[in-house]
C-alpha cells in the first residue's frame, strides 16, 4: 500500500522556491504565506494533520510534486512536536504545550540547501539569498500555525492531557528521519 500524497500537487499558480511549494494557508500569524481564498477550504496544514498518523507508518515515500516535499517537512515537524511534548518532565497542559511548541516553531532551523538540513538529497536549494529568506520566513509561519493547530487537536477532549491516540506516534519516525529540531 502506497503512502498518501498531497492533494495540492496540482494546485494552480503555486509558487515554488527551490523545489518546495509555497501554498496558501489559513493563519493568524504574520508572515509571507498567501491567504486561502475560502476559509472553509482545507489547506496544507489540515492535510498534514489528517495524513500524519497514516503516513508516519511508512518508511518509503515517493515524491510526486513540490507539495509532497512541503508535506514531508511538515509531517517531520509534527513528529518532532510530539517528541518534544512526550519528553517533558511533567505532562504539559494545553497552555504550556502551546508555548513549548511555539518556541520550537520559531527556533532557528535548517532549510533546504543548508549543510545541516536532513533531507538535502531530495530538495533543491533556493535560487538566491532573497528566496532563502522568503522560504525561512514562510516555513516559520507555517510551523507556528501547525503547532497551534496540533495543540488544539491534542487537547480537544478537554481533559487537560494530550490525546494518547496522538502521543502514541511520538516515537514513530516518518521515513526513519527527523528534522532534529528537538
Amino acid at each position: 500500500m502506497p503512502a498518501y500524497h498531497s492533494s495540492f500537487n496540482d494546485y494552480p499558480d503555486m509558487r515554488v522556491v527551490g523545489n518546495l511549494a509555497v501554498l496558501p494557508i489559513k493563519t493568524k500569524f504574520r508572515g509571507p504565506a498567501p491567504q486561502v481564498a475560502d476559509p472553509n477550504e482545507a489547506d496544507i496544514i489540515d492535510e498534514t494533520l489528517d495524513l500524519f498518523r497514516a503516513n508516519s507508518l511508512f518508511r518509503n515515500f515517493e515524491i510526486k510534486g513540490p507539495a509532497d516535499r512541503l508535506l514531508i517537512i511538515l509531517i517531520l515537524f509534527v513528529s518532532d512536536c510530539l517528541a518534544k511534548i512526550g519528553s517533558a518532565r511533567t505532562t504539559p497542559n494545553q497552555i504550556e504545550a502551546g508555548k513549548m511548541l511555539n518556541t520550537l516553531a520559531v527556533d532557528n532551523f535548517p532549510i533546504p540547501g543548508d549543510a545541516t538540513f536532513a533531507l538535502n538529497a531530495h530538495y533543491a536549494p533556493p535560487g538566491s539569498r532573497a528566496d532563502a529568506e522568503y522560504l525561512r520566513s514562510y516555513l516559520t509561519q507555517v510551523r507556528q500555525e501547525l503547532a497551534a493547530r496540533l495543540v488544539e487537536k491534542l487537547y480537544a477532549d478537554g481533559t487537560g492531557k494530550p490525546s494518547k491516540w496522538w502521543m502514541s506516534f511520538q516515537k514513530r519516525r516518518f521515513m526513519n528521519r527527523s528534522l532534529g529540531t528537538q
